[in-house]
């Protein structure tokens, strides 16, 4: 059986460059507005705006002002209105019937079924009618053509590249991961404490950070008996019980003969390194600094520094005691000398009563 003629299309596009032509009237001025930026149809609702190049889609818009829902659900017991009458054909073959619309190519000894109508308007073009896609891109030099215009719209980014928004940059990426990653590297946003202006680039870390000047600090007191941790994290607060009250040790060595586990994911990765000693070890890092530490800016490396200095330049106060034992958040003896009360989410509130000295 051979396919159906495609009808003819006299009325063509007179803007140069352009070869869309169609069957239609209506098509064709539905067309020309993509050219002119002008939509004639204009809706009339009081504050609205809206302009259309169709009459019938102006029609659909204002329905979306008076809420009138034409086009009701065919079905037995269903009660679903639409706006459209192809939105209640879509909520049938969603919601009423059990195997998908397939649409099947008419070609004779062909018979292949799609799920969607633009692949079998694709599978028609490029396998039976053997002619070039009828949506050809308009960049000079470029002889790209596409079956559907989604695909030719999302080609035309590759001429027109990402520019960034930002006021003043001149930057325009060739893809959308270069243009995303200027914009991390170059306009990252950047979080200002409004009390000590240290800056932070995540707005968690900045969260963090103000408990620091509050007179009041949320803490989760561990809930077995007996136990008088606590912490100022849920995460923390897991950690602790998984660690030792279940005796969880969920992540185990694979070495052969070893059997160890660990109830933490970075201690497991410490051990895997004594079963390679030929390997290159990593530089040694920086041994972790407590949350007070990081919260507060306290840094062992600054305070060191501080203190020659304050030895040069008075001598006489050298021979003062020892330096101020920053004590974590995480331990029990910060909770000493503050008051605690409990909120109504059963969380433990504990105002400080003598600063946090470093």
């Amino acid at each position: 059986m051979e396919s159906k003629p495609e009808p003819h299309k006299r009325f063509i596009c007179s803007f140069s460059g352009c070869s869309a032509a169609y069957n239609k009237q209506w098509k064709l001025d539905a067309h020309l507005c993509k050219h002119t930026g002008v939509r004639p149809h204009a809706c009339a609702h009081p504050g609205c705006g809206k302009s259309f190049c169709r009459p019938y889609h102006l029609a659909r818009h204002e329905l979306s002002h008076t809420g009138v829902k034409p086009f009701v659900c065919s079905e037995d017991g269903c009660t679903e209105a639409f706006t459209t009458n192809a939105n209640r054909v879509r909520h049938v073959s969603r919601v009423h019937v059990h195997e998908p619309k397939k649409y099947a190519c008419k070609w004779d000894g062909c018979g292949l079924e799609f799920r969607k109508n633009h692949q079998l308007k694709a599978h028609m073009c490029e396998q039976h009618s053997r002619l070039p896609p009828p949506y050809r891109c308009t960049a000079e030099g470029c002889t790209m053509s596409f079956t559907v215009p989604s695909k030719l719209k999302r080609h035309e980014k590759v001429h027109r590249g990402y520019p960034c928004k930002e006021q003043g940059c001149t930057f325009t990426g060739k893809t959308w991961t270069e243009y995303l990653k200027h914009r991390q590297e170059q306009h990252r946003p950047v979080f200002k404490c409004d009390q000590c202006n240290k800056v932070f680039k995540d707005s968690w870390f900045l969260k963090q950070h103000q408990q620091v000047h509050s007179d009041t600090r949320r803490v989760f007191k561990c809930p077995r008996d007996s136990c008088e941790r606590s912490f100022t994290t849920v995460f923390n607060l897991q950690s602790h019980i998984n660690s030792f009250h279940e005796e969880l040790r969920p992540f185990a060595c694979s070495h052969e003969g070893c059997g160890k586990t660990f109830a933490m994911k970075q201690g497991l990765q410490r051990h895997a390194a004594t079963h390679n000693p030929d390997r290159k070890q990593p530089r040694r890092a920086r041994p972790k600094r407590s949350l007070a530490s990081r919260l507060s800016g306290y840094s062992e490396a600054k305070a060191a520094t501080s203190k020659r200095v304050k030895e040069k330049e008075c001598p006489q106060k050298a021979e003062l005691p020892g330096p101020v034992e920053l004590v974590s958040l995480l331990q029990d003896t910060s909770l000493l000398h503050s008051t605690a009360a409990v909120d109504a989410h059963g969380h433990m509130t504990h105002t400080l009563n003598t600063p946090l000295t470093v």
